[in-house]
């Protein structure tokens, strides 16, 4: 199979879709891999790597869209690549369709079978393709709350950990899966006092366990959030439903009793966001707009900022389902449940009931051809 990597056109995404150690066991198992040029240089990998390791170097996105049957991505594409869409080809990406219907649309109607990474699952739950960019995202959301905190940046020009004899500032979390506990470690390292705000019981146990008193959980209702946002200098929302938008549990008025210069990081805008005023996505050249006296950090492609690290973890964890791909064609697809969950788009319909239902369009189940054993 032609298997083709574009370079990211996203604002500031210097992430890729694969690296030369990527492409080298592509080749070993005899399939062609397209680069484009340039495509790897944001996370430090040349094109001379990719050579090294049996790829070609192709000058243009047109020319890797138009001869790779499975095109592997970072980030959904964006308006001007849907041009290269077309009928058979495979696109293994994050897609987060709930958040762009108009992306799923042209999936659908070019007749492309679209993989989502952030909906590949695991017979018992887990999301291996979403967790590492979560735990990524829940760090840097820190990162990015203390930064944005400092007066110089407009923020209430408080010290994530305080000194002696002056509190350390308070950072509340909701949700309190991969990217809530990510924050939650990085936060409690710096000193900060973290709240967790969580509605499952078993999971707010495991949290406990875990930090041992330097993070505490909080039973997610709208009273207690209320109360914690109020006292929040920095909120981070990191809740997501696989493959629909995410909820709006943070609600506009409870971001106007927040104090002013207060910071918002709010790790699930690329599903739509989980703050109610959070109601545009923001780039890394310009991360930040005030609503209510609160900065509002929107970045729709958190890991990004740091893609060595992120591209490293991204592909040790799609590598396998990727080679699937490449040697079986959609029908890995159907021998693959974890797969099977990740295909959102396929033959012209939308296989996926959550991203149906977010952007209007018909679910089809996805159905296992019959010549398929």
């Amino acid at each position: 199979m032609i298997v083709g990597v574009p370079k990211e056109i996203m604002n500031r995404e210097y992430r890729v879709a694969l690296t030369p150690a990527g492409a080298r066991m592509l080749a070993a198992r005899g399939h062609e891999v397209l680069v484009e040029a340039g495509a790897g240089a944001g996370s430090g990998f040349s094109d001379a790597e990719y050579e090294a390791a049996g790829a070609r170097i192709v000058p243009s996105a047109e020319r890797v869209w138009g001869e790779a049957r499975l095109v592997l991505k970072v980030k959904e594409p964006q308006p001007e690549e849907y041009r290269f869409f077309r009928r058979g080809q495979i696109l293994f990406a994050y897609l987060h369709l709930a958040a762009v219907p108009d992306l799923a649309r042209a999936l659908a109607k070019e007749g492309v079978t679209a993989v989502a990474y952030e909906t590949v699952r695991q017979p018992d739950g887990r999301l291996p393709l979403l967790a590492p960019m979560s735990e990524i995202a829940g760090r840097v959301a820190v990162q990015a709350g203390a930064r944005f905190l400092e007066a110089y940046h407009g923020g209430r020009g408080v010290l994530l950990g305080g000194v002696p004899g002056v509190p350390p500032a308070e950072v509340v979390i909701v949700g309190g899966g991969m990217a809530g506990a990510s924050a939650a470690d990085v936060a409690a390292g710096m000193g900060a006092s973290v709240t967790i705000l969580e509605k499952n019981i078993d999971r707010m146990r495991e949290l406990e366990l875990r930090f041992r008193g330097r993070a505490r959980t909080l039973a997610s209702n709208p009273h207690h959030l209320a109360e914690a946002v109020r006292r929040a200098d920095l909120l981070i929302g990191t809740v997501l439903v696989p493959g629909a938008r995410a909820p709006r549990i943070v609600t506009e008025d409870m971001v106007r009793a927040m104090k002013p210069g207060s910071v918002i990081v709010d790790i699930a805008v690329d599903k739509g966001g989980c703050v109610e005023t959070v109601d545009r996505a923001t780039t890394h050249e310009d991360p930040v707009y005030i609503k209510h006296g609160v900065l509002h950090y929107a970045v729709a492609n958190i890991p990004g900022a740091v893609p060595r690290t992120a591209t490293l973890a991204l592909t040790q964890a799609t590598m396998e389902y990727a080679l699937e791909l490449a040697d079986g064609g959609t029908e890995a697809a159907f021998s693959n449940p974890a797969l099977a969950a990740g295909v959102n788009v396929h033959d012209g319909a939308v296989t996926h009931p959550e991203v149906a239902a977010a952007v209007g369009l018909p679910y089809m189940p996805l159905e296992r051809p019959a010549a398929v054993t």
